[in-house]
């Protein structure tokens, strides 16, 4: 019996490190790489955020790139018409989650009821199909849900750090442009509910020198649509 158990905890829960181990994403087919010949896909998590989402929005505007804020349906509920401002800046919207829960830890009723209410609060805003987990950890059980609903997932090749407490503009911008290449996905976060408190500004700090890495290595900063999502094949 405890063989059995371990058995089906091991399946539960192996796509969870996907994000740290790439051939377990591809294996998983769970994107951590887009489809972008000349830029690369700049991604928000966790908001919006009354502070953090229209200081980033700004930069954004001010640099003319693009991004793609993956949103919690609490948040945009607290935070009125940012959803919208997003929206409306050229900017896309993909799923995160209606609560920020780690999957591993809810019954596929619970996943299913949050991932419905997400929906539900996001409307049309959001990009058609396109989810990220929260904590980038998914479970078999969610994946097949999402294959269900006809969504992609899509975690990171490059990620910022920038929720530590630690985390300083600096170490933000060398972690999140290192060995910078086309088609990586980077992940960055426009809120602090639930990571270090005031870890936003961390990143409206960083991200300037970001973007202005971008530019050096010839590339642009840009929203990812599911279409746009590799799954496969090799990647970094």
């Amino acid at each position: 019996m405890r063989s059995v158990a371990l058995i089906a905890a091991t399946a539960w829960s192996l796509p969870a490190a996907a994000a740290h181990v790439p051939v377990l994403a591809r294996g998983c087919a769970i994107g951590r790489r887009a489809r972008l010949d000349d830029a690369v896909a700049l991604t928000f998590d966790d908001g919006p955020h009354p502070l953090g989402t229209p200081a980033v929005l700004e930069i954004l505007a001010r640099q003319g790139a693009r991004a793609t804020f993956f949103v919690v349906g609490e948040q945009v509920r607290r935070t009125g018409s940012l959803l919208g401002e997003i929206v409306a800046a050229g900017h896309t919207v993909a799923l995160h989650g209606d609560r920020h829960r780690c999957v591993l830890r809810l019954t596929p009723g619970a996943l299913r009821d949050d991932l419905d209410r997400l929906v539900e609060t996001v409307g049309d805003a959001a990009t058609p199909g396109l989810h990220r987990a929260p904590y980038g950890a998914y479970s078999t059980v969610s994946l097949l849900e999402l294959r269900r609903r006809g969504w992609t997932p899509l975690l990171w090749s490059r990620w910022g750090r920038d929720w530590r407490r630690g985390a300083t503009a600096r170490s933000v911008r060398d972690d999140v442009t290192r060995d910078l290449g086309a088609g990586d996905v980077l992940l960055l976060h426009d809120a602090d509910d639930y990571s270090a408190p005031g870890s936003w500004a961390t990143t409206v700090a960083a991200l300037p020198s970001v973007l202005e890495r971008i530019a050096q290595a010839g590339l642009r900063a840009e929203a990812v649509t599911a279409a746009q999502v590799s799954l496969g094949g090799a990647g970094r």
